[in-house]
């Protein structure tokens, strides 16, 4: 139900108006004067304001123009003679006039109309906020040299037909990628489907790709549709395609290089106009080497392979992505304008990240679901604790004084890289916290492949 708030200094036509609003279905509030409609406005929500020009501590027409970034409609009642001063609100913005003595019927076609405004207008902010979520989908945030490099593939890619496979690890935005190379091409406008292999078990996997005829097994009472005859016209992304079961990697392969597909229990093929975007995280050289890749499909798969670097190696973006998943977050959340401390960015860019970035995104969300105040603090970024990054274990052939020697070096390593940071990339200040030289420094720097920032 809409309120309406009335405001005149008249007791009976004040009465008057609220017993009539209310007979038909809005909530009417009231205020004699402008003071306690600006109280009342504090504390309600209005979709419209009647208000008459003359009251006894503000004109109406000041009064509409001190709330006009309300954006509540506002109809203002006036006497004959003052006319000339209503005609001055509507060009103000005021929605309407109405002469005094009031007409209910012709009041209540200015109200409704009134009414209505405010529904269109309350529907177009939705809607705003609604594509603006959208378009927020497609983001790639970031500024480091790394992901530029994979940004500029993805710009040259995107306008052609030639299939992509996306390299990256797990929470680095594979699919993010995928989105944005569709939202790029021609096909923008047409179906981008998705499905992750590793999701489905192998038993349906066949069944959800290719589709399948009626009565081609027990339960097929109906025909489906498979994704990729779903993505006719657009695009076709398949996730994790690494752990694509042997025994659909031919047959993914022949629709590849075909371009047909063939549904369960039929043998129609279908012709199809689509494009491929694949991801992984496994390496799929290694996994060609141990058999449980095909080295067939692993070529027609990179021709065009983009990298999509863990957030490990672009430090460098994780403010940008932490104020950006904060300001997301808020305004879902409806928190107000939030901010981030510096400390707490400073405690974000220790971290490795091994979630990368939907880590991030997660620690940011979980941060602002119980923040009490108005600004997120290295309190309310929860890390798990990290252990000392060691190497994978080493042939016993090899002995343990190998082992112990591998151990230091990764140890040394970490600790130069922290400390370095901590110390804003000063290298004296560096040899100083870890108690040796100079020269000790600059050589293990050197030795360990560590350069300063720029």
């Amino acid at each position: 139900m809409e309120k309406i708030l009335i405001v005149e200094d008249n007791p009976s036509m004040l009465e008057m108006l609220s017993n009539i609003i209310s007979e038909k279905g809005y909530i009417a509030g009231t205020a004699p004067d402008v003071s306690t409609a600006l109280l009342l406005l504090k504390k309600e929500n209005y979709d419209l304001i009647i208000s008459d020009l003359q009251l006894p501590d503000m004109d109406g027409l000041t009064f509409f123009k001190k709330i006009k970034h309300f954006d509540i409609p506002f109809i203002i009642l006036t006497a004959f003679g003052s006319i000339e001063l209503a005609v001055e609100a509507i060009k103000a913005g005021a929605f309407d006039f109405v002469s005094k003595p009031v007409d209910p019927e012709y009041l209540f076609i200015i109200i409704e109309k009134a009414i209505e405004s405010t529904r269109m207008l309350r529907e177009n902010i939705a809607l705003k906020s609604v594509l603006r979520r959208e378009s927020d989908k497609y983001s790639i945030i970031g500024k480091s040299e790394s992901l530029s490099e994979s940004i500029e593939k993805l710009q040259q890619v995107s306008p052609t037909n030639t299939p992509v496979l996306l390299l990256g690890e797990s929470g680095t935005g594979k699919e993010l990628f995928a989105r944005a190379i569709h939202e790029l091409s021609p096909r923008k406008h047409k179906p981008f489907i998705a499905i992750n292999s590793a999701s489905i078990p192998e038993t349906l996997l066949e069944n959800e790709l290719f589709g399948h005829e009626k009565g081609s097994f027990t339960d097929a009472h109906l025909r489906h549709n498979g994704k990729l005859e779903l993505s006719q016209g657009g695009t076709f992304f398949l996730d994790e395609i690494g752990d694509l079961p042997t025994s659909l990697q031919g047959k993914i392969l022949r629709v590849i290089e075909e371009k047909k597909v063939t549904r369960l229990g039929s043998n129609k093929e279908i012709s199809l106009d689509i494009r491929f975007i694949f991801a992984t995280n496994v390496d799929l050289d290694k996994a060609v080497k141990n058999g449980d890749f095909r080295k067939d499909l692993y070529y027609r798969l990179s021709i065009f392979p983009v990298h999509i670097p863990p957030l490990r190696e672009r430090k460098g973006d994780i403010p940008l992505l932490a104020e950006y998943f904060v300001k997301k977050f808020s305004r879902e959340m409806r928190k107000g304008d939030i901010k981030i401390s510096a400390n707490a960015l400073k405690k974000m860019g220790k971290y490795r990240w091994p979630g990368n970035v939907r880590e991030l995104q997660n620690a940011i969300e979980r941060g602002l679901i119980t923040l009490k105040g108005d600004t997120l603090d290295t309190e309310d970024i929860i890390l798990p604790k990290e252990e000392p990054s060691l190497p994978d274990r080493i042939p016993g052939s090899a002995g343990l004084k190998k082992l112990s020697s591998q151990i230091v070096i990764s140890l040394e390593k970490k600790s130069i890289e922290e400390t370095l940071e901590e110390t804003g990339f000063n290298r004296k200040k560096t040899a100083e916290a870890l108690k040796i030289s100079y020269r000790t420094l600059l050589y293990k720097m050197k030795k360990y492949g560590i350069r300063s920032e720029n």
